[in-house]
């Protein structure tokens, strides 16, 4: 792959490497998607889609509303079945097709969380007894070691965004998906996350992808930006900035110039 600066967009299909990502290979799993379409009925929501995700790669997926973002992300994580083409996944110690649910892990907009059941509960849910432990670690890690016995009512929006990604990164995954995660959290908030999203990543190197509308956030976060389109690949832009990022020049003018992609779409 021909070698871009920032703000140049991918027009090939080929992974993008980092240092970061190259880190994270040994953890997080690969993804191809080859020939991938969805139909509802006579409504084509993504098309003869094809795209090859590195392991430990984090991807973010911007577009306008109904290009298929959120419905390739449940394709991904076995939510819903394709109508024809392929998902596959290969990580250090095999290739296979269809997924786990020890290797996938979903968060949402909407935190999920049971609201009978206290925090540390909630995180423990469905790992085994002698994980249990790891739960209360992964708390510590979020800043909610305090808060443990709380219920998710008594939380505010972030503290219970913060116990979802703790739940889903207690099971150890390869992959991590981000259905808009963040859409709902006020502006301090939401770059709070952004940065502990980023520190997990970097620590634990699973692949990541990202569904926003926050172009920003996904400049800020990605080493790739795909711009979706009626269900079809318009654009990548590959993110060569350095971690942890800064708004500078730089940001502002890759920034621009995803989002005008996304405005002439």
């Amino acid at each position: 792959m021909t070698d871009l600066s920032v703000g140049q967009f991918v027009n090939d299909l080929a992974p993008v490497q980092s240092q970061d990502t190259a880190d994270n290979r040994k953890v997080g799993a690969e993804i191809y998607i080859e020939k991938l379409h969805k139909f509802y009925g006579d409504v084509k929501v993504l098309e003869d889609l094809d795209l090859t995700i590195q392991a430990g790669e984090f991807i973010a997926i911007v577009g306008r509303s109904g290009c298929g973002k959120s419905t390739l992300l449940r394709l991904i994580a076995d939510l819903e079945q394709a109508s024809y083409g392929e998902i596959k996944f290969k990580s250090t110690e095999n290739f296979r097709e269809g997924i786990t649910s020890d290797d996938i892990r979903v968060m949402f907009q909407d935190p999920r969380l049971l609201p009978w059941k206290n925090i540390l509960e909630n995180v423990q849910l469905g790992l085994k007894k002698q994980q249990h432990d790891k739960a209360a670690q992964l708390l510590e890690k979020v800043g909610l070691q305090e808060k443990s016995k709380l219920w998710p009512s008594q939380l505010s929006g972030g503290q219970r965004q913060r116990s979802a990604l703790a739940r889903a990164l207690s099971h150890t995954p390869r992959i991590l998906l981000l259905d808009e995660p963040l859409g709902a959290l006020d502006a301090l908030t939401r770059l709070e996350m952004q940065n502990l999203i980023e520190k997990l990543w970097l620590e634990q190197g699973f692949t990541t992808i990202l569904v926003t509308h926050d172009v920003s956030e996904a400049v800020q976060l990605a080493d790739r930006i795909i711009l979706l389109d009626k269900g079809h690949i318009r654009q990548q832009f590959k993110v060569e900035l350095n971690r942890p990022r800064k708004k500078n020049a730089q940001f502002a003018e890759l920034e621009q110039q995803v989002l005008d992609a996304v405005l002439a779409t």
